[in-house]
């Protein structure tokens, strides 16, 4: 690099500096270390440069970038190379850390390592779609691009906000970030403790139970039967632009349901199993002999299922097509959802709002109903915490239920002139006359 002599780097020096063969350097006279440089394009950029570490001879010579002149006038590039050389004076490197943050992680490569490294080898597979789902829909498409170290609590306080319509997505948004940053803070991707998500107040979350009645069970088992017998006839959304395409004729829209989607849909609501669960199941783990599915693993871990009657008859119907009580379209993998039979039925049988894990739901709230106690339906369904089940309590048949009835009773009898012994349920479905 050629050396010109000193000069005080003014506006009027710089545009005096015309480009040579090669670059050069025009030092500022004021200023020790900053300087222009100018290259044989005629593009001019200040620059600053200083001894790293302690200084002294010893030390090697940094160079680091200000700004190109014209977007940077003489006298602003002049008060940032002060604070350059006042931080090198006193110890610091900037190019050293300008370059650290250069390389440090963007949000989007943290999650993929988080991905790979963390949530792929030790977690199970719905987790993983999970995280996925949230990382690669909400998180990086938000703030993917800038510094992983450099995103505040304020960032993903905002992004939360945006989804405050839909808080169980906004609280799991949230979780998962906050789980990929105590991880990256762990392993050295960012400083120790960092974590934006800290101290942002989760949104209230009301729980969706909902349970099917007698009348809505029949209807279901109807809509099932007939759309496995006779086929139903699908009526197209006319909100949905694929709706323009359907067929015109009926009988053209008819969809008669698979024997595997039918059963998986019985076999939710008769044993309280979760979906994965039914549609992961494999022929190895069902023994008809002692009516059990043994599922190495769940959500909870190892897990027993009971077959009842019911549920080993639909068992006992299906063929076997590969090593899934369920398959997909290849025999050798399990079907992926039940999402389109499920809203066939549904919508046939009447049933608005339902989802297919309310058949859990209605599963337990039998139980509940018929007096079988929390801890046995607890058990029954594999809840790991007794505070799971404790969402059936208002159902359960227990002491409490027992003396309010007859208590009720004792009342309802006064109140018709009769002995208290002679008690039957108060009609309050006719007005007296």
């Amino acid at each position: 690099m050629t050396i010109m002599p000193t000069a005080k780097l003014t506006k009027r020096a710089i545009d005096a500096a015309g480009p040579a063969s090669q670059r050069y350097v025009v030092w500022d006279a004021e200023l020790k270390g900053f300087g222009c440089r100018v290259e044989p394009t005629g593009i001019k950029t200040f620059i600053v440069r200083y001894r790293a570490g302690a200084g002294g001879r010893g030390a090697a010579k940094r160079f680091l970038t200000v700004g190109r002149y014209g977007p940077l006038t003489p006298d602003e590039a002049r008060r940032k190379a002060r604070e350059l050389l006042g931080a090198a004076a006193r110890g610091e490197d900037p190019a050293g850390a300008r370059a650290k943050h250069r390389s440090a992680a963007s949000v989007a490569d943290l999650a993929r390592a988080f991905l790979v490294e963390h949530v792929e080898t030790k977690r199970k597979p719905t987790t993983v779609t999970l995280y996925r789902h949230v990382l690669d829909g909400y998180l990086v498409p938000e703030v993917g691009s800038r510094k992983a170290n450099e995103i505040t609590r304020a960032d993903l306080a905002r992004l939360h906000h945006k989804l405050r319509g839909k808080p169980f997505l906004a609280n799991r948004v949230l979780a998962v970030a906050g789980s990929m940053f105590s991880w990256g803070s762990q392993h050295g991707h960012l400083p120790e403790g960092f974590n934006p998500t800290t101290r942002i107040e989760k949104y209230r979350e009301d729980r969706r139970e909902r349970f099917l009645s007698i009348e809505e069970l029949e209807a279901l088992g109807a809509a099932i039967h007939k759309a496995e017998t006779t086929g139903i006839i699908w009526e197209p959304d006319a909100g949905k632009p694929t709706s323009k395409h359907a067929p015109k004729k009926p009988e053209n829209r008819r969809i008669v349901l698979g024997p595997f989607a039918a059963a998986a849909i019985r076999l939710l609501l008769l044993t309280g199993a979760r979906l994965r669960e039914i549609l992961h199941l494999r022929w190895e783990h069902v023994d008809l002999e002692r009516g059990f599915l043994l599922l190495p693993d769940s959500k909870t871990g190892r897990k027993a299922i009971v077959l009842n009657a019911p549920a080993l008859a639909v068992i006992e119907s299906l063929p076997r097509l590969g090593p899934y009580v369920v398959p997909g379209d290849n025999p050798e993998r399990h079907r992926a959802d039940l999402k389109r039979p499920w809203e066939l039925v549904a919508k046939r049988a009447g049933l608005s709002g339902v989802r297919l894990h309310d058949l859990r739901h209605t599963h337990a709230a039998f139980g509940a109903g018929s007096g079988l106690g929390l801890p046995i339906i607890g058990k029954l369904l594999g809840h790991a915490q007794p505070a799971t089940t404790a969402r059936y309590a208002h159902l359960d048949n227990d002491p409490l239920r027992r003396a309010s009835e007859r208590i009720g009773a004792s009342i309802a009898a006064a109140l018709q002139g009769r002995p208290a012994q002679d008690v039957l349920p108060l009609n309050t479905g006719r007005k007296s006359s």
